[in-house]
């Protein structure tokens, strides 16, 4: 049922990081746009000490879902133009990351686990980015055939890096085409 008070949409959520993801990229610009693009970029993920027993099994898996915040992406743009297109598209038909919860998703590939520390690769987050949850990624639930694919049908994101277009810059204000 639908409510259209604004006040009822009024929900504060409160999320703590669990760790903190290090990778070599310091700045969009030149930042792999998806994981599945990063060409086996390594990262580290280091969890809080006090999240390390929530690390028992995650070894067993090949590839892990990472979520955390986008925390230096632009203000939220509802149109956009994505890296991979010269039309503007609504964000929720884009990966950009100037979303309204800028929030990530990536699926990175788990090369090993040192006590509070994964070792990953094919990230394609900055360095500091903080970390929210990780969830192993499973085939049988993660991976649907697709027959459309709207606008991105016919591209490709091989070799494709970011530019700065949707980071905030040190003033507040952001960069970018739009």
């Amino acid at each position: 049922m639908h409510n259209d008070d604004p006040q009822s949409r009024a929900v504060v959520i409160t999320m703590l990081p669990i760790g903190v993801i290090h990778t070599p990229f310091q700045q969009s610009e030149g930042t792999p746009i998806q994981s599945a693009a990063a060409n086996g970029a390594k990262g580290v993920v280091e969890l809080f000490p006090e999240f390390t027993p929530g690390l028992l099994d995650v070894a067993g898996f090949e590839r892990l879902w990472l979520i955390y915040l986008l925390d230096r992406a632009a203000p939220a743009q509802l149109t956009t133009r994505p890296y991979l297109d010269t039309q503007d598209h609504g964000i929720f038909a884009t990966r950009s990351p100037a979303r309204p919860n800028h929030i990530g998703l990536s699926a990175v590939r788990l090369l090993g686990v040192e006590e509070n520390r994964l070792h990953v690769s094919d990230v394609d987050m900055l360095n500091g980015t903080p970390l929210l949850d990780i969830k192993p990624y499973v085939p049988d639930f993660d991976c649907f055939e697709a027959k459309r694919v709207g606008w991105y049908a016919g591209k490709s994101a091989r070799n494709v890096v970011a530019d700065d277009r949707f980071e905030v810059r040190k003033t507040g204000d952001s960069k970018g085409l739009l």
